[in-house]
């Protein structure tokens, strides 16, 4: 074996980081967390990197996509470019939700006593993308795969809810009638209230529209470009999804939405 050939350390033992490698990331990590462009100096000065190191890892930036200059007198001003979102589009494109957070989902599961859900939506319906129960409890109906009008699901509204404007908009024209005892005809000027109601509590809830005695409640998450991109859930009876074990089950969607989003790559979580 030659002397330039790599070979593993001592099982358990991390190979020496890159300080090349590590130098770039920092640089890159600045620019991105910057809110206005940077000059080389100010780089420079912000990351302790010596400017020639600097400037050498920028252009390279530049010259692979990632980094754009503006030009204002002689000065130029660095910042990141949309390339870095492409790579993380395709990235979540790739992550299997079913298994991001299932330790979660089963201790949850666990802990209510009720099913936990991951949805993502799909046109004008939310599908069930994974699934947490506890063994000993009543299963119901609701397998990852199954489908359900997205505005008769605490899932769906959680979505709807943080929907841009122009995805929003078409699915207002697709309101499906619920067949509980407590939905309520749907219209748009009403549905716009509840998801407002969305936003401002941080959760969704259905209780008894899609279907009678069943309820649910649900919270979002995020890419890793700020877009909601699905929402976790809980199912219960409606009697049984009150007092504590909603408090309970409530607080436990919101938090998983919070794990799930970090995972895909979102920290802009208050």
């Amino acid at each position: 074996m030659s002397g330039n050939d790599v070979t593993e350390g001592p099982a358990g033992q991390d190979r020496a980081p890159s300080p090349a490698v590590a130098r770039a990331l920092t640089v890159l990590e600045t620019l991105v967390e910057s809110d206005e462009g940077m000059t080389l100096t100010a780089l420079a000065k912000r990351t302790n990197i010596p400017l020639a190191t600097c400037a050498s890892i920028v252009y390279t930036l530049e010259q692979r996509g990632y980094a754009q200059r503006r030009v204002v007198g002689r000065s130029h001003f660095w910042r990141p470019t949309l390339r870095l979102y492409g790579l993380a589009t395709q990235l979540v494109r790739k992550v299997d939700l079913s298994s991001v957070a299932q330790r979660e989902l089963r201790e949850l599961a666990d802990l209510v006593g009720m099913p936990v859900h991951i949805g993502v939506l799909t046109g004008d319906s939310v599908v069930y993308v994974a699934k947490a129960a506890t063994p000993g409890f009543i299963q119901f109906d609701t397998y990852p795969g199954k489908v359900a009008p997205y505005n008769l699901t605490a899932l769906g509204k959680a979505i709807a809810a943080h929907l841009p404007e122009r995805d929003l908009e078409p699915l207002l024209g697709q309101l499906t009638p619920g067949r509980g005892p407590r939905a309520a005809e749907p219209t748009r000027e009403a549905f716009l209230a509840e998801l407002a109601g969305v936003r401002k509590r941080g959760y969704a809830l259905e209780d008894e529209e899609e279907q009678a005695e069943i309820a649910c409640v649900a919270a979002p998450f995020f890419d890793a470009g700020g877009l909601v991109a699905g929402a976790v859930g809980v199912t219960g009876f409606s009697r049984d999804l009150t007092g504590q074990r909603r408090k309970e089950a409530i607080a436990g969607v919101v938090e998983i939405g919070k794990t799930v989003s970090r995972k895909l790559g979102f920290d802009d979580l208050r």
